[in-house]
């Protein structure tokens, strides 16, 4: 049976946290993660990541896992990871909602897209567009722009992969959206984050990697007897067959990601407490103070994980029908972008009287705002009113 690890004395303890950019009472009966967590599921944004692609658009099946459905998995291996190291799951918990409201419509493809077209004005980077909707694009409370949500939330949610600022990146190659939250808050970027966050990152791994074996299987872009060239995934499979020789090939890759996660799982928290005893930090601050992460996977891990999304993108990510996809998405939401930055009267009419009064960068922000909300579905259905001359 399971059970809650004590809190550590190096987790994040809500009762501790550094507070908001706006104050306001505490919520009776929910510490400021929860609520952080609490607001985030009531969000915009976490709707709509319902039609957002992982790697597959919302028309190609039913099945295959969109943003929202990633970001649910990713919470509850972080929940998981983070009650066996005696961290606070609800942090943990909330960064892992969190970290992929800022994506495009199609994914990676639709990020480089805008990316491309916002070059002359600042770019566009899915990790500072989760915090400018965490800090200003929704728009639900009397008081504040943003959730309003805990130092400790907005800090994981920006600096999860790490520092930001390190000797070879200065401020100056970071996303405007972030340097210009760090003039409101500092976030101390040049830091780790707390071990909560870095707890979400190795879940975001964990997740994407397991779960796109299961979607790419699915869809026919490689077979089980492909990815078995990995030897990470041929352990696994040789395991459930020795278990079960007479297993079906859907029930055989179901065990076989079930036991991947659990051995990704395992690796972390022995490696993870290694570094930890190593370190013997007495508060979150040593975590943040130190010179390397402390939740980690193993070398030997990390290099069968480096193997495993070597294959993923040569078999799934660069398979020509995923090509196919991806080359429409380009182009769907950078037709979008020229059309409206030069033409912003064909905004809806919230956005069109903001940039029609903006210049010529906070227009192409606005811009970028607007396509970067959109879901795959309704940016096929704005690209098809826009641009079909039929329509």
């Amino acid at each position: 049976m399971m059970v809650q690890t004590a809190l550590q004395p190096y987790a994040s303890d809500p009762a501790k946290s550094r507070g908001r950019l706006h104050r306001e009472p505490e919520a009776e009966g929910r510490t400021p993660f929860q609520r952080d967590r609490d607001r985030i599921i009531h969000s915009t944004a976490f709707r709509r990541l319902k039609h957002k692609t992982q790697v597959f658009v919302y028309h190609e099946g039913d099945h295959y896992r969109t943003r929202l459905t990633h970001s649910l998995e990713v919470a509850q291996i972080a929940r998981s990871l983070a009650r066996r190291l005696g961290l606070d799951e609800d942090l943990a918990e909330a960064l892992a909602l969190a970290h992929d409201l800022g994506h495009t419509p199609f994914g990676h493809a639709g990020e480089e897209a805008l990316d491309q077209a916002m070059r002359a004005f600042g770019g566009f980077d899915h990790n500072a567009q989760t915090l400018r909707i965490l800090t200003q694009l929704e728009q639900r409370y009397a008081a504040f722009d943003g959730l309003n949500l805990t130092w400790e939330t907005l800090e994981g949610v920006v600096k999860h992969n790490g520092p930001l600022l390190t000797d070879k990146r200065g401020a100056g190659d970071l996303p405007v959206a972030i340097v210009e939250y760090q003039r409101r808050q500092d976030l101390e970027l040049a830091t780790w984050p707390g071990a909560e966050a870095q707890v979400a990152a190795l879940s975001d791994d964990i997740a994407y990697n397991n779960h796109d074996i299961d979607d790419g299987l699915r869809a026919g872009l490689f077979t089980l007897k492909d990815i078995c060239e990995v030897p990470l995934v041929s352990e696994a499979v040789a395991q459930v067959r020795t278990h079960y020789p007479m297993i079906d090939e859907n029930r055989l890759v179901g065990e076989t990601t079930r036991r991947l996660i659990d051995v990704m799982i395992r690796d972390v928290l022995a490696e993870s407490r290694k570094r930890l005893a190593g370190l013997g930090p007495a508060d979150v601050a040593a975590i943040r103070g130190h010179d390397k992460a402390v939740i980690a996977f193993s070398a030997e891990m990390a290099t069968a994980d480096k193997r495993l999304k070597d294959f993923l993108f040569e078999r799934m990510y660069r398979h020509y029908r995923v090509n196919r996809m991806t080359s429409k998405a380009r182009r769907v939401v950078r037709e979008l972008f020229d059309l409206l930055f030069r033409e912003p009267d064909c905004l809806p009419e919230d956005w069109r009287d903001r940039a029609l009064n903006a210049d010529e960068r906070r227009r192409a922000r606005l811009v970028a705002d607007y396509i970067a909300g959109m879901t795959d579905r309704f940016a096929l259905l704005e690209h098809r009113r826009l641009l079909d001359v039929y329509e």
